[in-house]
């Protein structure tokens, strides 16, 4: 396993952890599992404490794993939080998602960028909305209730309105979708610039997850 993600809630505080927890870590194999045809690393959450991690050893360096796919190990990097409002893009009905197909289009002609740029994000992201390449597919706990989307790990990081304020001072930095391209911190590429959605059901007691890989 690889360690993937760390998140401490005093960073993150819309993000709802478990009694008793304030971090989370999102671990996987850097191998192609083939879990319900989706051909992805699987996602593996553990809710922790600052107590807890305090009691450990820091590593020097993160260890390499012995078999892996570059495609799916990530370099050590920071994340810079920053909170947004978005809105859907696939997750609409078809009436309204047609009407708004139709104002993107005009709002690109008159402004230079559409609605899924200025509205939508396809980075990595906590809570939202999937940024949905192929239909969406919501999954559906063993209790029978939607799963919540908990947060996305994406191959992109630097297109869009979305780009970090600490990140805009590089060259071809900004929003325009045209921008020159960048090298995401983690470089993982995830197949086509894919990325991988981890939802999560809050009505179970354990708050099972599962993912759904997009690309």
């Amino acid at each position: 396993m690889v360690p993937v993600l760390q998140l401490i809630a005093r960073d993150v505080p819309a993000l709802v952890f478990p009694a008793g927890t304030d971090v989370l870590q999102v671990l996987w194999c850097p191998l192609i599992h083939s879990e319900h045809d989706q051909h992805s690393p699987v996602p593996v959450l553990r809710w922790r404490s600052v107590a807890d991690l305090a009691d450990r050893p820091l590593l020097d360096e993160a260890p390499r794993p012995y078999e892996f796919d570059d495609e799916y190990v990530p370099l050590p990097c920071v994340i810079h939080p920053t909170e947004t409002v978005e809105y859907p893009n696939q997750d609409m009905p078809a009436e309204l998602s047609e009407r708004v197909g139709r104002w993107s289009e005009e709002m690109e002609e008159s402004c230079g960028i559409s609605y899924y740029d200025a509205f939508t994000t396809q980075q990595s992201k906590i809570g939202g909305y999937p940024g949905w390449a192929q239909p969406p597919n919501w999954p559906h706990c063993a209790c029978g209730s939607r799963m919540e989307h908990l947060l996305t790990i994406s191959a992109s990081e630097s297109c869009g309105r979305w780009l970090p304020v600490e990140e805009r001072t590089r060259p071809g930095g900004g929003w325009e979708s045209d921008s020159e391209p960048q090298h995401d911190g983690h470089e993982m590429i995830m197949g086509d610039c894919g990325g991988i959605y981890v939802f999560v059901c809050r009505t179970c007691p354990t708050w099972p997850t599962t993912h759904r890989y997009d690309c």
